[in-house]
Order: C-alpha cells, then structure tokens, then sequence
C-alpha cells in the first residue's frame, strides 16, 4: 500500500511532512489559481547527499564557508514547497498557498513567472546520478495529494528544464519521466 494516505493538504500544509519553515516566500498575485508543478533536483554540495546542507540553504542559515562551492551561491534567497530527500521524506518549507522563490523567470505554455502559479517540489539528486525508487513514490504521493485540491495540475507537470531552457537543465536526464507518469497514471486508477 502507498503511503498516499499519509498526506493530506489542509490549507496549503501538507500533514504527515515535516515541517521547516523558509523565510523565502511573498503572496501570490490576487486570483492566481495554481497550475502547474515543478520537478527539480539539488544537492549541496553537488551530486554529495545528507549533511542537512540544502534544509540550511532553503532557510538562509547556510554557512558559506564549509564547502567552495557555497561561496558561488553565498546570499542566494531561494526556497521550494517541498523537497524529497534520498531516504523519500518530504519536507515542507512553504505553504502551498504561498508563493515560494524555485522556478526563477519561467515560462510554462506561454505563461510567464512560473512562480507565481506552480508548486515546486525539489528531489535531493543531480543530473548526473539516478534518484531513488522511495524518491519516486513519494513524488508520486505528494502529486496525488496535490492534484486532489488542485485539479487544474492534473495535466500540467514539469521540469525545471522545461520551464527555463537553456538557463537549468534539472531535473536532469537520470529522472524518469516515463517511469514517473505510469506510477502516477496507475496509483491514480488503484
């Protein structure tokens, strides 16, 4: 059995995620419906897991000093509502009804600033390293979830890439699309 059951959205908080509050975030313009769910990938440092390092980054509290790498993104303010670590938690850093700062300029259908209408859901991973079969059913739960308050995202999944081509290539060519829509389609039909 899926652990779909686990979550539930109630006013843009995802129960049964843990919970770690980003100061990075603004309201979305008045009447925005959301629309549209982004799937990105992040590691920090690049392609290395655990350490706590992108909770820290999401938070502003990263010292900028622990790895090289972090001075190249020292006093970035960014955030996602969710991401999915390696051992498949889900982590919540911004309410769904909020507007969180992943997607950068955007354009989806030719529709632009994806933040302003989307949800982005971050998995722990890089382009260059297969993601996890626990990432992937916890995608597959929390887009569930989602889709259930949010009907108009039913059709309407992306990647970073795909939103912001040429400018990110996550989430890379490790993560399977294909493999991701027939979970989806068949959990959805279970």
């Amino acid at each position: 059995m899926s652990a779909t059951a686990n979550f539930q959205l109630i006013d843009g908080q995802l129960q049964g995620a843990r919970q770690i509050p980003s100061p990075n975030f603004n309201q979305r313009p008045d009447q925005t419906e959301i629309q549209l769910i982004v799937i990105h990938n992040i590691s920090l440092p690049p392609s290395q897991f655990g350490g706590g390092y992108i909770e820290q980054f999401f938070q502003n509290q990263l010292d900028w000093s622990v790895h090289p790498y972090f001075q190249t993104i020292e006093g970035m303010q960014v955030s996602t509502h969710f991401l999915i670590l390696r051992t498949g938690e889900v982590l919540q850093f911004v309410n769904c009804q909020d507007r969180a700062w992943h997607a950068g300029r955007s354009t989806y259908l030719a529709k632009q600033e994806c933040n302003d209408y989307s949800i982005g859901i971050e998995l722990e991973g890089s382009d260059d390293l297969p993601f996890e079969a626990v990432q992937y059913q916890s995608l597959i739960d929390v887009v569930i979830t989602l889709q259930g308050t949010y009907p108009q995202i039913k059709q309407h999944i992306a990647g970073h890439s795909d939103i912001a081509p040429g400018r990110k290539t996550d989430p890379g060519m490790y993560f399977e699309w294909a493999k991701f829509r027939e979970m989806l389609a068949q959990q959805r039909s279970d």
